[in-house]
């Protein structure tokens, strides 16, 4: 990997681990991550093909009172580093899925630490705010946001630095049980997090677009776009549905749900 990038994956790096606390720049979701990383580096089709993966794993992760989801951000990044450093193409997206679990739990340890750090930041700024030093104010803010940089930024270098050929040899050292294995439960994962979508969506008026979208998968004729433009049909013919059943409700008394008024009779 050339030095022009390296600098650009840091710059990137640090980018997403800004956004990572930030809802309104979605970057640090994987497929965005993984695809900027493998835009930069010559490797987009990689990026693409192991974000997409990982979309689905962390889409079930929430932030749930005190409680903190694993770090999607660097788990991304460096999966797609190591993805790229091991130069097996998408032979070694398996492997790197099951690396991105526990790369996500050393990440939320990172992200404990370095938000434990900005308690003394906030304090800071409490100080600026009474002396009414807005300049300072700003400063302390930027300061917090990039310690969230750089909490991706760092190890991201840190891997980068690496040999490839050391990352290449270790990778094709492992016996093909071990790497057989870690391709299964990397795709186990991307069911258990899909699964956690599923249960927290799950109702009876989404059931039936759920197994309809099965069905319309299994046809072999359809391209994905395809299975897209249905969806969107789908959708709109719902909302379409919802509105005349909101409209029928203020004058029956009805739910104004079409699909939960038609399963209260099975």
């Amino acid at each position: 990997m050339s030095l022009v990038q390296i600098i650009l994956v840091v710059i990137v790096a640090f980018i997403i681990g800004c956004s990572s606390v930030n809802d309104q720049i979605e970057t640090y979701q994987p497929v965005v991550a993984c695809s900027l990383i493998g835009l930069v580096t010559g490797h987009l089709e990689l990026g693409v093909m192991l974000g997409g993966s990982l979309q689905l794993i962390t889409m079930g992760w929430a932030n749930v009172g005190a409680a903190m989801a694993p770090d999607a951000s660097l788990a991304a990044v460096a999966s797609t580093i190591i993805l790229i450093l091991g130069g097996q193409g998408a032979k070694g997206i398996g492997p790197a899925i099951a690396l991105a679990v526990p790369l996500a739990v050393a990440g939320l340890a990172l992200t404990m630490f370095v938000r434990t750090a900005t308690v003394f930041i906030a304090h800071a700024m409490d100080s600026r705010a009474e002396a009414a030093d807005i300049a300072g104010i700003e400063r302390w803010h930027f300061i917090g946001m990039a310690l969230q940089g750089l909490r991706v930024a760092i190890p991201a270098l840190l891997l980068l630095l690496i040999p490839a050929h050391i990352v290449q040899t270790g990778l094709e050292a492992m016996p093909e049980w071990l790497t057989s294995g870690m391709t299964i439960g990397g795709g186990m994962v991307v069911a258990v997090g899909y699964a956690m979508v599923i249960n927290m969506m799950s109702s009876r008026e989404v059931w039936p677009f759920f197994f309809l979208g099965f069905a319309l998968a299994a046809l072999k004729e359809l391209t994905l776009i395809s299975l897209g433009v249905i969806g969107l049909c789908l959708a709109v013919m719902y909302l379409a549905l919802e509105a005349s059943g909101s409209n029928g409700s203020s004058n029956d008394g009805g739910s104004g749900d079409p699909l939960g008024e038609i399963l209260e009779d099975f």
